[in-house]
Protein backbone atom coordinates (compact mmCIF):
# COMPACT_ATOMS: atom_id res chain seq x y z
CA UNK A 1 0.00 0.00 0.00
CA UNK A 2 1.24 3.48 -0.89
CA UNK A 3 1.26 5.92 2.02
CA UNK A 4 1.49 9.67 1.57
CA UNK A 5 2.35 12.09 4.36
CA UNK A 6 1.10 15.58 3.49
CA UNK A 7 -0.48 18.65 4.96
CA UNK A 8 -3.01 21.39 4.45
CA UNK A 9 -1.73 24.37 2.43
CA UNK A 10 1.22 22.40 1.06
CA UNK A 11 1.14 22.65 -2.71
CA UNK A 12 4.09 20.31 -2.88
CA UNK A 13 2.08 17.65 -1.04
CA UNK A 14 -0.88 18.43 -3.30
CA UNK A 15 1.15 17.52 -6.39
CA UNK A 16 1.53 13.96 -5.15
CA UNK A 17 -1.96 13.64 -3.74
CA UNK A 18 -3.43 14.90 -7.03
CA UNK A 19 -1.46 12.34 -9.04
CA UNK A 20 -2.75 9.58 -6.79
CA UNK A 21 -6.34 10.84 -7.07
CA UNK A 22 -6.28 11.38 -10.83
CA UNK A 23 -4.78 7.97 -11.53
CA UNK A 24 -6.95 6.29 -8.89
CA UNK A 25 -3.87 4.80 -7.29
CA UNK A 26 -4.78 3.10 -4.02
CA UNK A 27 -3.12 4.92 -1.12
CA UNK A 28 -3.43 6.05 2.46
CA UNK A 29 -3.19 9.77 3.10
CA UNK A 30 -1.78 10.75 6.49
CA UNK A 31 -2.20 14.38 7.43
CA UNK A 32 0.75 16.00 9.25
CA UNK A 33 0.24 19.00 11.52
CA UNK A 34 3.07 21.29 10.49
CA UNK A 35 2.18 23.77 13.23
CA UNK A 36 3.67 21.33 15.72
CA UNK A 37 7.40 21.18 16.46
CA UNK A 38 9.12 18.50 14.34
CA UNK A 39 9.55 16.26 17.39
CA UNK A 40 5.76 16.19 17.92
CA UNK A 41 4.66 15.25 14.39
CA UNK A 42 4.60 11.52 14.99
CA UNK A 43 7.27 8.86 15.09
CA UNK A 44 6.36 7.33 11.74
CA UNK A 45 6.66 10.66 9.96
CA UNK A 46 9.85 11.59 11.80
CA UNK A 47 11.50 8.32 10.78
CA UNK A 48 10.39 8.66 7.16
CA UNK A 49 11.07 12.33 6.43
CA UNK A 50 14.80 12.79 6.12
CA UNK A 51 14.36 16.54 5.68
CA UNK A 52 11.51 16.96 8.19
CA UNK A 53 9.22 18.14 5.39
CA UNK A 54 6.15 17.01 3.49
CA UNK A 55 5.47 15.29 1.20
CA UNK A 56 6.86 11.88 2.01
CA UNK A 57 5.86 8.76 0.10
CA UNK A 58 6.20 5.23 1.45
CA UNK A 59 5.91 2.46 -1.11
CA UNK A 60 7.17 -1.07 -0.56
CA UNK A 61 10.92 -0.76 0.09
CA UNK A 62 11.09 2.88 -0.97
CA UNK A 63 10.79 6.04 1.08
CA UNK A 64 10.85 9.17 -1.05
CA UNK A 65 10.90 12.88 -0.25
CA UNK A 66 10.62 15.94 -2.52
CA UNK A 67 7.49 16.29 -4.62
CA UNK A 68 8.99 16.24 -8.10
CA UNK A 69 11.12 13.20 -7.32
CA UNK A 70 8.01 11.43 -6.05
CA UNK A 71 6.05 12.39 -9.18
CA UNK A 72 8.76 10.94 -11.40
CA UNK A 73 8.80 7.72 -9.40
CA UNK A 74 5.02 7.30 -9.49
CA UNK A 75 4.73 8.16 -13.18
CA UNK A 76 7.40 5.64 -14.11
CA UNK A 77 5.99 2.96 -11.81
CA UNK A 78 2.41 3.30 -13.04
CA UNK A 79 3.27 4.36 -16.59
CA UNK A 80 0.67 7.09 -16.27
CA UNK A 81 0.93 10.81 -17.07
CA UNK A 82 4.49 10.30 -18.29
CA UNK A 83 4.12 10.98 -22.01
CA UNK A 84 4.54 8.40 -24.72
CA UNK A 85 8.12 8.84 -25.95
CA UNK A 86 11.61 9.40 -24.60
CA UNK A 87 11.39 12.97 -25.89
CA UNK A 88 8.22 13.45 -23.82
CA UNK A 89 9.95 12.15 -20.71
CA UNK A 90 12.94 14.44 -21.18
CA UNK A 91 10.57 17.40 -21.63
CA UNK A 92 8.81 16.42 -18.39
CA UNK A 93 12.08 16.26 -16.47
CA UNK A 94 12.99 19.67 -17.89
CA UNK A 95 9.65 21.14 -16.76
CA UNK A 96 10.01 19.69 -13.27
CA UNK A 97 13.47 21.22 -12.91
CA UNK A 98 12.17 24.59 -14.10
CA UNK A 99 9.23 24.42 -11.70
CA UNK A 100 11.43 23.70 -8.70
CA UNK A 101 13.60 26.75 -9.38
CA UNK A 102 10.95 29.17 -10.62
CA UNK A 103 7.18 29.06 -10.03
CA UNK A 104 7.58 26.36 -7.37
CA UNK A 105 9.88 28.74 -5.49
CA UNK A 106 8.41 32.18 -6.09
CA UNK A 107 4.69 31.52 -5.62
CA UNK A 108 4.82 29.46 -2.40
CA UNK A 109 7.36 31.75 -0.77
CA UNK A 110 5.33 34.88 -1.52
CA UNK A 111 2.15 33.10 -0.40
CA UNK A 112 3.73 31.97 2.86
CA UNK A 113 5.03 35.46 3.62
CA UNK A 114 1.63 37.04 2.91
CA UNK A 115 -0.61 34.53 4.69
CA UNK A 116 1.55 33.81 7.72
CA UNK A 117 3.57 36.99 8.41
CA UNK A 118 3.89 36.03 12.09
CA UNK A 119 5.91 32.99 10.96
CA UNK A 120 7.84 34.66 8.17
CA UNK A 121 8.08 38.42 8.63
CA UNK A 122 9.78 39.67 5.47
CA UNK A 123 11.02 43.20 4.67
CA UNK A 124 9.09 44.97 1.92
CA UNK A 125 12.12 44.66 -0.34
CA UNK A 126 11.95 40.87 -0.10
CA UNK A 127 8.20 40.83 -0.76
CA UNK A 128 8.71 43.07 -3.78
CA UNK A 129 11.47 40.78 -5.07
CA UNK A 130 9.30 37.70 -4.69
CA UNK A 131 6.37 39.38 -6.45
CA UNK A 132 8.59 40.39 -9.37
CA UNK A 133 9.74 36.78 -9.66
CA UNK A 134 6.18 35.52 -9.54
CA UNK A 135 5.12 37.80 -12.37
CA UNK A 136 8.13 36.88 -14.51
CA UNK A 137 7.51 33.17 -13.89
CA UNK A 138 3.82 33.46 -14.76
CA UNK A 139 4.68 35.33 -17.96
CA UNK A 140 7.08 32.54 -18.92
CA UNK A 141 4.53 29.85 -18.18
CA UNK A 142 1.79 31.71 -20.06
CA UNK A 143 3.98 31.90 -23.15
CA UNK A 144 4.84 28.21 -22.92
CA UNK A 145 1.15 27.31 -22.77
CA UNK A 146 0.37 29.35 -25.88
CA UNK A 147 1.92 26.55 -27.95
CA UNK A 148 -0.28 23.63 -26.87
CA UNK A 149 -3.19 22.75 -24.60
CA UNK A 150 -0.86 21.33 -21.95
CA UNK A 151 2.86 21.74 -21.34
CA UNK A 152 3.56 18.74 -23.57
CA UNK A 153 2.00 18.61 -27.04
CA UNK A 154 1.26 14.92 -26.37
CA UNK A 155 -1.12 15.82 -23.55
CA UNK A 156 -1.63 16.11 -19.80
CA UNK A 157 1.29 14.89 -17.67
CA UNK A 158 3.01 15.25 -14.33
CA UNK A 159 4.63 18.41 -15.73
CA UNK A 160 1.20 20.06 -15.61
CA UNK A 161 0.48 18.73 -12.13
CA UNK A 162 3.76 20.10 -10.81
CA UNK A 163 3.61 23.53 -12.43
CA UNK A 164 -0.06 24.08 -11.57
CA UNK A 165 -0.06 22.96 -7.94
CA UNK A 166 0.22 26.36 -6.26
CA UNK A 167 -1.61 28.28 -8.98
CA UNK A 168 -5.06 27.30 -7.74
CA UNK A 169 -4.27 29.71 -4.86
CA UNK A 170 -3.19 32.71 -6.97
CA UNK A 171 -5.95 34.87 -5.51
CA UNK A 172 -4.30 34.54 -2.11
CA UNK A 173 -1.30 36.50 -3.37
CA UNK A 174 -3.40 39.15 -5.13
CA UNK A 175 -2.70 37.85 -8.62
CA UNK A 176 -5.60 37.80 -11.08
CA UNK A 177 -5.32 34.69 -13.24
CA UNK A 178 -7.30 36.52 -15.94
CA UNK A 179 -4.13 38.52 -16.60
CA UNK A 180 -2.63 35.25 -17.88
CA UNK A 181 -5.18 33.90 -20.38
CA UNK A 182 -3.27 30.77 -21.31
CA UNK A 183 -2.73 29.83 -17.67
CA UNK A 184 -6.41 30.50 -16.94
CA UNK A 185 -7.46 28.23 -19.82
CA UNK A 186 -4.99 25.54 -18.73
CA UNK A 187 -6.17 25.54 -15.12
CA UNK A 188 -9.76 25.06 -16.31
CA UNK A 189 -8.63 22.10 -18.41
CA UNK A 190 -6.88 20.57 -15.39
CA UNK A 191 -9.98 21.05 -13.24
CA UNK A 192 -11.92 19.08 -15.84
CA UNK A 193 -9.69 16.02 -15.47
CA UNK A 194 -11.66 13.09 -13.99
CA UNK A 195 -11.17 12.79 -10.21
CA UNK A 196 -9.61 16.27 -9.90
CA UNK A 197 -9.92 17.86 -6.46
CA UNK A 198 -9.07 21.38 -5.29
CA UNK A 199 -6.08 21.48 -2.91
CA UNK A 200 -8.23 22.79 -0.06
CA UNK A 201 -10.30 19.61 -0.28
CA UNK A 202 -7.62 17.13 -1.32
CA UNK A 203 -5.30 18.06 1.55
CA UNK A 204 -7.84 18.16 4.36
CA UNK A 205 -6.99 16.19 7.44
CA UNK A 206 -7.60 15.91 11.12
CA UNK A 207 -7.45 19.36 12.71
CA UNK A 208 -7.20 21.20 9.41
CA UNK A 209 -9.31 24.30 8.85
Amino acid sequence: MVTLFGSTDSGHSYKVRLFLLLTQTAHEYRWVDLSLPPTERGESFAQSSKFGEVPVLLDDAYTLCQSNAILQYLAQKTQKLCGTTQADWLAIVECLAWEANRVGFSVPNLRFAMLWPHLSAQPQEVLAYLRRRVLVDLDTLDRALSKSEYLLPSGFSIADISCAAYLFWLGQIDVDVADYPQIARWLVAIRQQPNWSHPDEAMEGEGSQ
